[in-house]
């Protein structure tokens, strides 16, 4: 990350609005700005691949379900916050990862600037190409400030993305199943 071009973005911004970026309050902001976009930006240098590697041997053909992951992302079209929770579901095929893994490579894709539909698909894919599994669902709900805060101002309003691939895809009766475990 450029943290130089983010702080001179900053200033420019709040030059632009009209505000004096040597005020007290707002002269270390450009540097608050750029540290605060490592965090929240963080996905970027991280490869799914590596947490989802560490796998174990499994015999079970059940589903995997681990639902309500918190997330908090960043709108790429006005860049403010979108958050929420995802849930996975997958039927392993002879190997099974880490719950924590599930969970880590949903911090990967949200730390990035995006939009929740794309954050969906590639959790689920990325799952789908690392564990090879027979199936796998991913649904995310959020709460978008880009539709709370601004333009049409509906705060709560909850938006539901979901990606399936091969069992899940085939099957209409897994797929209820995994919703009726993720509602209880």
């Amino acid at each position: 990350m450029d943290k130089n071009k983010i702080e001179d973005g900053v200033r420019l911004i709040l030059e632009g609005i009209g505000e004096d970026t040597t005020r007290e309050g707002l002269k270390d902001t450009p540097c608050r700005i750029s540290a605060m976009c490592e965090e929240i930006f963080g996905g970027y240098g991280q490869d799914p691949a590596v947490p989802l590697s560490r796998t174990f041997s499994s015999e079970t053909g059940d589903i995997v379900i681990e639902k309500d992951i918190s997330f908090y992302s960043v709108c790429e079209h006005h860049l403010l916050p979108f958050f929420g929770t995802v849930s996975i579901g997958y039927v392993p095929d002879g190997k099974v990862v880490g719950l924590s893994k599930l969970a880590r490579t949903v911090e990967i894709y949200s730390r990035r600037a995006q939009i929740q539909e794309q954050m969906t698909t590639q959790i689920a894919e990325a799952l789908q190409d690392e564990l090879k599994p027979k199936g796998v669902i991913v649904v995310a709900r959020a709460e978008h400030l880009c539709m709370s805060m601004r333009g049409v101002k509906k705060p709560g309003t909850q938006t539901m993305t979901y990606k399936t691939t091969g069992c899940f895809s085939d099957d209409e009766e897994l797929r209820k199943l995994f919703f009726s475990m993720i509602r209880s």
